[in-house]
């Protein structure tokens, strides 16, 4: 199986061959029982995988980074989506016709292999971050939220981790299925606790350690998690 940065070039390479779109933060790029007739590869930016609920309440269901590829689904031509995907900030992506990928995975078969193995991970661990949003207590789950969003988004500077992904309460909240108020009250704890710190409005983990033993996650369902956003 190819390696994940020749995967990201081949990738590249071939979406390059379109002029990619722009979105404005809080743009939105697919809503709810739009057909999906396009595949969609990230270039700069952040994007945000979101649902709502019966009581209008949001529920976060992956966070989309340069260089991914979305929908997961991209085999189903002609589905409705189910979600909302929203431009977290300013966003440049490819977006071509769902026939023309198909023709290049089909001439590619090492980057399909690559992409069927990547998207089954991220699909494991959707369901295992469901499975624990049910049965966890709200200081675990944020947590967890947040050793995940270091985890995937962050850059190493010395013994801290600082995260490049702009994450207010809500956003934490709506990853984990707790109300704003209540992630507050958990994020001012752990940074009580010195395994957090705000700095410009930059989320910066300061003990990973330490954030491990509160998140009471195995390594197995950490890593599964942190696939998952």
């Amino acid at each position: 199986m190819i390696p994940e940065d020749i995967l990201q070039e081949e990738l590249e390479g071939f979406f390059a061959q379109f002029n990619p779109v722009s979105y404005e933060k809080k743009g939105i790029i697919l809503q709810v029982d739009d057909h999906l007739a396009h595949i969609f590869y990230i270039k700069i930016g952040f994007v945000r995988a979101y649902r709502i609920s019966e009581q209008g309440e949001e529920l976060t269901i992956a966070i989309l980074k340069p260089y991914d590829l979305f929908p997961i689904a991209w085999g189903d031509n002609g589905v409705p989506f189910e979600c909302f995907l929203e431009a977290i900030t300013p966003v440049s992506l490819w977006r071509i016709p769902r026939s023309r990928f198909m023709e290049f995975l089909n001439t590619h078969p090492a980057v399909f292999n690559k992409l069927v193995s990547s998207m089954s991970l991220r699909l494991g661990g959707l369901l295992t971050r469901i499975e624990y949003l049910v049965t966890g207590h709200a200081n675990t789950k944020v947590a967890t939220a947040v050793l995940a969003c270091a985890r995937r988004f962050g850059s190493k500077r010395g013994d801290r981790i600082v995260v490049d992904l702009p994450l207010t309460h809500k956003d934490i909240a709506t990853l984990v299925g707790i109300t704003r108020e209540t992630a507050c009250l958990e994020m001012k704890k752990l940074e009580r606790k010195g395994l957090i710190s705000h700095e410009k409005r930059v989320l910066v983990v300061r003990d990973v350690e330490g954030l491990e033993n509160e998140s009471l996650v195995s390594e197995g369902e950490r890593l599964l998690l942190n696939s998952s956003l």
